[in-house]
């Protein structure tokens, strides 16, 4: 199965694109300056939702309304990463497969991460209309907290797991 993602990897690397960021001095960093632009403004607008869900900060919204305000942010936040993200493992395809550290990453962000805070929305936009959140609330805040902490922790251990 490794042979076979790395037989995609190794065509991914040698996209007009990858070629262009990965031989370029200046298009890597722009693509990782737009991925992190994605990330920060995803994980950020995550975060305030979570944290929300927990009774921390601001009260002038409820976690239904303060949901509902995000939510475009959120998910352009959301497309902006993956597609940065995407274009930089495109550049190093081949490097990323066996790392360690980006398959725990991705193993926790795409089934987990993706689809717990789809349900947290959801909750959130659904049953959140009131000034107190529910057990479920504070606990979905909770376990997202949780995802994106291990999810970074990942993503920066992946220097330290380089295979080549």
């Amino acid at each position: 199965m490794l042979d076979f993602f790395m037989a995609i990897a190794k065509w991914l690397q040698n996209t007009w694109w990858a070629l262009d960021i990965s031989g370029s001095t200046w298009a890597y960093p722009f693509v990782q300056l737009t991925h992190f632009t994605g990330l920060s403004l995803w994980i950020g607008t995550n975060l305030s939702l979570d944290l929300r869900l927990l009774g921390v900060g601001s009260k002038r919204q409820t976690a239904g309304q303060l949901s509902e305000a995000l939510f475009a942010w959120n998910w352009t936040g959301f497309c902006v990463a993956v597609l940065g993200g995407f274009m930089l493992f495109s550049s190093a395809a081949t490097k990323y497969i066996p790392n360690s550290a980006f398959e725990i990453k991705l193993g926790i962000l795409v089934p987990l991460g993706v689809l717990w805070h789809i349900l947290v929305q959801w909750h959130a936009r659904k049953r959140e209309q009131g000034d107190t959140v529910s057990a479920f609330g504070k606990l979905a805040g909770f376990v997202e907290l949780l995802l994106w902490l291990g999810v970074i922790t990942a993503a920066v251990s992946i220097p330290n797991y380089d295979t080549h």
